[in-house]
Formats: C-alpha cells, sequence, structure tokens
C-alpha cells in the first residue's frame, strides 16, 4: 500500500528482490495541475508497468474494500506512505501482519509530514523507521532503524529523495529477519513521541519575525512542495529560496534592505534573510535578479503585510 513518489523504490525493490507482489492498493486517481487533468498516483504507474493488479478504494474501510484485500490473500501488507488508515479487520488479515515504512527515527515525528516538519524544526538527523502497524498513528513497535544526517543545503525534496531510497534498502534487509521470527520488536517511548501534521496552507506563510536561520529551515522545508510564501504589495509571492546571515538590522522584520543583482535582503527578527529565488503570482519561479530587472522592489518596502 502506498501512493506517492516516496513509495515507489520500496515497491520496485520488493519486485526486484522475488517477493511475489500480489496486489497494489494506492488513492484513486486525482485531478493535477492547471487542466485539473485525472492524474494516477507514482505507485499506481509503477505497479502497472511490472504487470501488478492495483485496488483504488476511495475509503479502505469500506467494507466492500477490506473483503477486496483480503481476498488477494497477502502474507504481510507493507505500507509506505499510503495516506488513509489502515482498518483493523486488514491488519489482523495477513499471517505476518502489516509492516510500515516510515520517514523518521520515531517516536519523533510521527504523522503525514515528518519530512517537511524535521526541516522546518532545523532537526541535523532523521531516518527509517521500519515499524509494526497497529490501529494507532505510527504508534507501532518498531522492527529496524536507521538513521541519516540532514546536510545544510538539504531541502524537503532533496531529504524525500535520500530517505525513499533508503527506506527501500532498510525494508529488504529486515524482511528475511522479520518473516523468520528473529527481530524482537521494541515499543515506542510514549513520552519522546512528537507529530508533524500534514502542512497546511497557513503554514506557507513566512514569519519574518522569526530569526533569520528559522527562515531559512522554514524555506526549505518547503521546498520544492508546497513552497514557502510571502505577500508584496498585496498579492502572494512564493519564495523558493533563501541564504541568511546573523548580521544585525535595525529594521522592522520584513522590511527590504537591498535589492540587486545579489537578490533582495530583508530584515528578519535577528539578522537577515537574502532571498534569491522567488515566484510572483501567475509566473515560473526565477532568480531574484530576473524578478528585479522587470519590477522595481524599493528599500524601506515591507514583506508579509496583508
Amino acid at each position: 500500500m502506498g501512493t506517492p513518489d516516496f513509495s515507489v523504490p520500496s515497491l520496485e525493490a520488493l519486485i526486484d528482490h522475488g517477493y511475489r507482489v500480489v496486489g497494489v492498493v494506492t488513492q484513486p486517481d486525482r485531478p493535477r495541475g492547471r487542466k485539473r487533468e485525472l492524474t494516477p498516483p507514482p505507485v499506481k504507474r509503477a505497479a502497472e508497468g511490472r504487470g501488478i493488479p492495483v485496488f483504488q478504494p476511495e475509503k479502505l474501510r469500506d467494507p466492500e474494500a477490506i473483503r477486496t484485500v483480503l481476498a488477494m490473500e497477502p502474507d504481510l501488507v507493507v505500507t509506505a506512505a499510503y495516506g488513509q488508515i489502515v482498518p483493523q479487520a486488514i491488519l489482523d488479515g495477513p499471517r505476518h501482519g502489516c509492516i510500515n515504512v516510515h520517514a523518521s527515527l520515531l517516536p519523533k515525528y510521527r504523522g503525514g509530514a515528518p519530512i517537511h516538519r524535521a526541516v522546518i524544526d532545523g532537526e541535523k538527523e532523521t531516518g527509517i523507521t521500519i515499524m509494526k502497524m497497529v490501529p494507532e498513528l505510527d504508534a507501532g513497535d518498531i522492527l529496524t532503524q536507521r538513521a541519516i544526517p540532514i546536510d545544510e543545503r538539504d531541502h524537503a525534496g532533496s531529504l524525500h529523495d535520500k530517505l525513499s531510497r533508503l527506506g527501500a534498502e532498510l525494508l529488504i534487509e529486515t524482511l528475511p529477519a522479520f518473516l523468520s521470527g528473529r527481530i524482537q520488536p521494541i515499543p515506542q517511548n510514549e513520552d519522546l513521541a512528537t507529530y508533524a501534521p500534514n502542512i497546511r496552507r497557513e503554514d506557507e506563510w513566512i514569519d519574518w519575525s522569526q530569526p533569520a536561520r528559522k527562515v531559512y529551515d522554514h524555506v526549505r522545508g518547503l521546498h520544492p512542495w508546497p513552497v514557502a510564501s510571502t505577500i508584496w504589495r498585496g498579492a502572494p509571492l512564493k519564495i523558493w529560496w533563501v541564504e541568511w546571515t546573523d548580521a544585525a538590522s535595525d529594521r522592522s522584520p520584513g522590511t527590504v534592505i537591498a535589492a540587486g543583482r545579489e537578490g533582495i535582503e530583508v530584515a528578519a527578527g535577528q539578522g537577515t534573510v537574502r532571498i534569491t529565488e522567488l515566484q510572483p503570482a501567475g509566473k515560473k519561479p526565477m532568480k531574484a535578479e530576473e524578478f528585479l530587472r522587470g519590477r522595481r522592489m524599493s528599500v524601506g518596502e515591507r514583506l508579509g503585510q496583508r
């Protein structure tokens, strides 16, 4: 069970290592892009390319959907970013149960956006957890874990790619010992649990009163999707990338300090931020220098004011 690009390496690894995948369960096709064309999830495309049957229930908890999954008679269900709660009837069905490939070092960052939230929070390390599934959000016993550093220049997209590959590798390493009963699952420490809720529209707005480093982490944590935003002259302005310094400024947070070839320098709560890539409404992303060739952004203007 899986839906986005994150799930694809795990599916392909299972197939390539000789595991017989009897079916793939994924979310229904959804409208995408400006033309709102019905688009299949990445896992569906990968599965169909390998000749594997695909099942796309709108709601997995519906009795008919449950019967369809159990009729495949899986020995084990592997999930990776599926996007729906797996009902107890399915958790109880396979003789080896259900396991999940989760993109954090549980019990930290349970929930739907562990990669984005770890970068936004300025974490220095994250990883993959293979865990047994239970009827609570990412709370099952841990089978295996592997950590990786979050580099200074990592963003949500680059970290996603690293973790999706790591998840596939760790899944393949874990399965032989798990299926033969040689792994002793470890309960999670509930006292250390934190949560990573899905990114909402209001999470995208930059708070210029934050220290420059926090603004940098916020922007890279939302890059390349959904992308951080601010307000300029009453309209949204997407901010694709920034640099930051501790250089002090006596201007109010959000004030443009300089605008030129190197970018647009903006005062933060502490330090300054230089916008280097941005996207006006209705336009493609562009370098700040290109943006300034077609528009005048004056020193002293305030960003983020509605």
